[in-house]
């Protein structure tokens, strides 16, 4: 991971036309509001229960947890992958109930068509909203460019590298314009340094886009390197209690973040802390 990285909060960041709205106005978009969220699948027991969580537009909010706590439920949530037990989330003040491009999901599988070029993997939900093809074409090409992949758009997925692809999926998904972007553990597969370069990368989309974002991790550098603030789950089924959130930790650490730094350092042991806290108790 490069040492020192300069990092402008995406609330700040001047967006350029392909983060506008496409109602227009000049509203900032994306604001999540999860209020009392519950899952159960029994109607007995509860995997997750009682989560409140305020995402302001433009955040990058990253959760951590032990496996099991919940996390990646709460994103199948707020993507609408998985019907709500209780509670309720908002997205822009409009109810999530089913799956939709505003709020779209990044996986750590990439989820390509490999009978479909990269440029028509991209194309491909633009053409489903049946957009004009002129927007289409010019979509395409942007967020194609915006990743770094303007000269790839003829190549097929098998021709790529993981690194690639998973740029590839991000397009897809950003060409969309969502008000939420959604990634579970997107990095996970990648070798450390591809896995680097993403994370950077990820940082100038920010910056360019400034799509929210609600990124599931396992890491808790790649959270403290990424995020605003750092959302710890802790319970679940599997340690006796539903999943929730244990505590919140916001990331002040300035427009640069090294990481060997002591206070990016000890940001990084609070937080292990309290996810080795709730995984024990």
């Amino acid at each position: 991971m490069t040492t020192t990285l300069t990092v402008q909060s995406s609330t700040a960041a001047s967006a350029g036309p392909s983060s506008e709205p496409a109602s227009g106005g000049g509203a900032r978009r994306g604001a999540i509001e999860i209020s009392g969220l519950g899952k159960s699948y029994d109607h007995q027991h509860y995997a997750m229960r009682g989560v409140d969580l305020t995402v302001e537009p433009g955040e990058l909010i990253a959760i951590v947890g032990a496996s099991g706590c919940g996390k990646s439920t709460v994103l199948r949530m707020v993507a609408g992958f998985e019907d709500i037990t209780e509670g309720s989330i908002h997205v822009d003040q409009v109810p999530v109930t089913a799956p939709s491009p505003e709020h779209a999901v990044v996986f750590q599988d990439y989820g390509l068509f490999p009978w479909l070029t990269v440029a028509e993997n991209v194309a491909f939900g633009l053409k489903q909203r049946r957009l004009p093809r002129t927007e289409i074409r010019q979509r395409t090409a942007e967020y194609l460019d915006l990743v770094g992949l303007g000269r790839m758009g003829s190549s097929y997925p098998h021709q790529l590298s993981g690194g690639m692809q998973q740029r590839v999926a991000i397009a897809r998904v950003l060409a969309n314009r969502p008000r939420v972007l959604l990634m579970d553990e997107p990095f996970g597969a990648l070798d450390a340094l591809t896995r680097e370069q993403l994370q950077n990368e990820l940082v100038g989309i920010r910056q360019r886009v400034g799509t929210t974002i609600l990124f599931i991790t396992h890491s808790i550098q790649e959270a403290v390197y990424l995020a605003d603030r750092v959302v710890v789950m802790a319970g679940g089924l599997a340690h006796g209690s539903p999943g929730h959130i244990r505590d919140i930790v916001p990331i002040r650490l300035g427009p640069e973040r090294d990481v060997t730094g002591a206070a990016f350092n000890q940001l990084e042991r609070d937080i292990s802390a309290l996810v080795h806290e709730t995984t024990v108790a």
